[in-house]
């Protein structure tokens, strides 16, 4: 081998071989424009499984977020492989319904189109249905509150009733919004719950025919003594300007004192319960705090706006939840306002609502809220200042009206229907679940002052009246709203107007 330097190498090439340059820079041409036309179709093969090819899509897009992998190939099996064709938008809905199910938090939800349709209703407008706020505990859709004087509450579901099933199809399992979908329909329609009351208590069907339920939120009466009885039932779009509107009325009627109350409220819209817990707090106060994930705490003051200026108690009971909640921890830590009747519900979390472009709806837990002072009453609620229970005849289970409870009979139903005319004032006998003589002339006695066939046996119209007339005391005798007035009237300086004594004179 020749040990020439490069350049040397160089100087030897002859000058006949320019030639084959000619030819290198022909193909240098055609590979450029090759490479050109190459991107040119990739580019449009791109753009066609894009728009055409779902499947070929998703390959494409997925990269980027290994950790779906798993779920694209289970897709794609499905898909392939299953024995039937199947929706692609269920098995999109099923997978996300599987992740919030995931997270085992009854407070967030998946809605689809229709159900985002009918969660939007119930706060901002009129809806048809029974009218019960419910909600999914344990595996149980469990009742959290009838709304007031809706089908639901005339029919003598309570707050944690079980509903079990619907037109005889269980529902044991079911997410809430499931649950809604069978429950609401159109008004005038009939439909069957077999509800559940208590550990013990046998499953009993009731038949409600729904209705239209109203948006009006908002319930005020004066209640002799100058005190005013305000009811708020949920926290929705209308409710602040409702209140507004029922504390006016009561001023011009002489209110000097306020009994407040939101037993059986199962809370709604945040900033309403904000704005109502400000007209009762002074300027300045903490209203209640929010702690997000990741972030510092969120302190929520009340502000230089309209205030109440007469004495004031809550009432709250085992059906007040969330926003109700916000409502009496703030007046309660904040404005020392006293809190009557039972321990609230515990809901001391956030939930945020985000729109998807399909029209369907995530709803999940954003936060968790606090009292002003600091307390988060998640599963434990807040505790009334003064205790007033309820007497056990507001909880009994409902009667089946179709049953007929006469001499002879032994059952739960007869031990029910016992306690029930017990309360209402006539003598039953022993409470024992045996229908004896002196139970059929409790029931004669009762049918002849309610103007009813007297025949000594319970069913049908006479099972209805009974039902009613103990629904009528438990409202007109109320021991939660007798104590909360006394002590607004104790606050207020206002003491019980007694009759004149007239003296008696013999002529």
């Amino acid at each position: 081998m020749d040990d020439k330097r490069p350049e040397e190498q160089q100087e030897s090439t002859p000058p006949v071989e320019e030639s084959p340059s000619h030819t290198i820079k022909m193909k240098t041409f055609s590979f450029i424009m090759l490479v050109f036309l190459l991107i040119i179709a990739t580019a449009g093969l791109t753009v066609f499984a894009l728009t055409f090819g779902d499947e070929k899509a998703v390959e494409v897009n997925s990269p980027e977020r290994r950790e779906f992998e798993k779920l694209y190939t289970a897709y794609d099996q499905i898909q392939d492989q299953y024995y039937k064709d199947v929706d692609r938008n269920v098995l999109v809905n099923g997978a996300i319904n599987g992740m919030v199910d995931s997270l085992e938090d009854p407070y967030s939800d998946y809605l689809d189109e229709e159900e985002a349709s009918q969660f939007l209703e119930g706060i901002s407008s009129s809806f048809q249905g029974i009218g019960a706020e419910v909600q999914e505990r344990g595996g149980f859709i469990t009742v959290v509150s009838p709304i007031k004087n809706s089908p639901a509450e005339k029919a003598g579901i309570l707050p944690n009733d079980q509903i079990i099933a619907v037109d005889g199809e269980s529902i044991q399992g079911f997410t809430t919004t499931e649950a809604v979908m069978l429950i609401r329909g159109e008004k005038g329609t009939e439909v069957t719950l077999t509800v559940k009351r208590g550990e013990n208590a046998d499953p009993i069907d009731i038949t409600i025919v729904r209705d239209e339920i109203p948006i009006e939120t908002v319930y005020a009466e004066m209640i002799g003594d100058n005190v005013a009885h305000i009811q708020v039932t949920s926290f929705s779009e209308n409710t602040y300007q409702e209140l507004l509107d029922a504390i006016e009325e009561m001023e011009n009627e002489g209110m000097e004192a306020l009994v407040m109350d939101v037993r059986g409220n199962p809370g709604g819209l945040l900033n309403v319960a904000l704005d109502i817990s400000d007209l009762f707090i002074e300027e300045g106060k903490p209203l209640f705090e929010v702690q997000a994930k990741g972030e510092e705490p969120e302190v929520y003051m009340s502000s230089s706006g309209a205030k109440v200026d007469v004495p004031v108690t809550l009432l709250i009971d085992g059906g007040s939840a969330s926003a109700s909640e916000i409502l009496a921890g703030a007046m309660n830590e904040s404005a020392d306002i006293q809190l009557v009747g039972e321990k609230t519900f515990g809901k001391g979390t956030v939930q945020t609502a985000n729109d998807l472009q399909d029209g369907s709806n995530l709803k999940f837990t954003t936060a968790k809220w606090l009292t002003p002072d600091g307390n988060w009453i998640h599963e434990k609620g807040i505790e009334p200042d003064v205790e007033v229970e309820f007497p056990a005849y507001a909880s009994l289970p409902v009667l089946d009206t179709s049953i007929e409870l006469k001499d002879g009979a032994i059952s739960e139903q007869v031990k029910t229907a016992e306690q029930m005319l017990e309360a209402l004032g006539y003598d039953v006998g022993e409470v024992d679940g045996v229908f004896e003589e002196q139970m059929a002339e409790a029931v004669k006695a009762f049918q002849e002052d309610k103007e009813l066939e007297t025949t000594g046996v319970l069913t049908g119209d006479s099972t209805f009246a009974v039902m009613d007339a103990l629904r009528d005391k438990i409202k007109n005798d109320d021991p939660q709203l007798q104590e909360a007035k006394k002590l607004s009237m104790e606050k207020a300086g206002i003491t019980t107007s007694e009759p004149e004594e007239v003296e008696e004179t013999e002529e």
